[in-house]
């Protein structure tokens, strides 16, 4: 069932109209760099957990596509043996940790994702709180808001790139660059508050907080290469996709990896009828909206 937030993320996406610029344009560039990697595309995996109770296999088949396209991997809950499996198949992986109430599993985690080989960590800051009032389980496991100190100890024992996911406002993204936090990813975890502001909305307000400081990427009802290019024409460095990709892993990793590379060269068809010949000439002013 889609909730009100994924209903809202919709109507906004579809309220962004574009512009032509055929003068001077040519063919585009969709090459995406990160933390010393280079990738194929910016339309990255959303980090997903579980996909057993989808396809057999589910979390490598997901991690065999994104090898497959050359994009971004991120993987959600699991434990270590997953991990290494996933990583096994070469996919340049991003590990996500929740905000466990016990801070002696996060460095644990953290410490494990290191060893294992990925390239970055990323902590869901939005998994705090239920919505009573308390603080959060998931799958028993008990979660807890974490400080500003918190997260920058986090971001010191990681060493390599640490990341927040569920940034939803200029507030929060400027105390997770106080942390250190190497980069960020503005989502509303598909609804987990009603009436969440639609990522693309506040977009701009978190990017003129991080002034160009760390890439900021955006997760939420993206479905299309256009989808990707309204959110990298607002000033996100990437993208992630994740509910749209999984009814195609029951078909395997070239299913999956087809849809990703579709999605790209979208994109790319986008960025050639506006004028844009790479990542870096993307511009804002190109995007035009029609009341909400």
């Amino acid at each position: 069932m889609t909730s009100n937030c994924d209903k809202i993320t919709r109507d906004y996406f579809d309220s962004l109209l574009l512009e032509t610029r055929y003068v001077d344009s040519g063919i585009p560039s969709t090459e995406f760099r990160l933390f010393g990697e280079t990738f194929a595309t910016p339309v990255m995996t959303a980090a997903l957990s579980h996909l057993g109770n989808t396809a057999p296999d589910g979390m490598t088949v997901y991690a065999r596509a994104a090898a497959l396209s050359n994009a971004v991997h991120w993987v959600g809950m699991g434990d270590e043996s997953e991990l290494e499996a996933i990583l096994a198949t070469g996919a340049k992986t991003i590990k996500i940790i929740k905000p466990h109430a016990d801070n002696a599993v996060v460095f644990g985690k953290i410490e494990h994702a290191v060893q294992a080989g990925c390239f970055a960590v990323r902590m869901d800051i939005d998994h705090a709180f239920n919505s009573s009032g308390g603080y959060d389980s998931v799958f028993g496991l008990p979660m807890k808001a974490k400080s500003v100190q918190e997260l920058s100890e986090f971001v010191a024992a990681a060493g390599i790139p640490f990341i927040a996911k569920g940034i939803l406002s200029a507030h929060d993204a400027e105390k997770c660059l106080k942390a250190g936090c190497a980069a960020l990813v503005v989502s509303h975890h598909h609804g987990m508050m009603p009436y969440s502001v639609p990522p693309l909305m506040v977009l701009p307000d978190i990017l003129a907080a991080t002034g160009g400081s760390v890439p900021v990427f955006v997760d939420c009802g993206i479905e299309s290469g256009m989808d990707a290019y309204k959110c990298l024409a607002l000033g996100a460095a990437a993208v992630s996709v994740g509910r749209h990709l999984m009814p195609l892993l029951k078909d395997g990793p070239q299913a999956v990896a087809a849809r990703i590379d579709e999605m790209t060269a979208e994109l790319a068809g986008v960025m050639a009828r506006t004028g844009v010949r790479d990542l870096s000439q993307m511009d804002p002013s190109v995007i035009h909206r029609r009341a909400f």
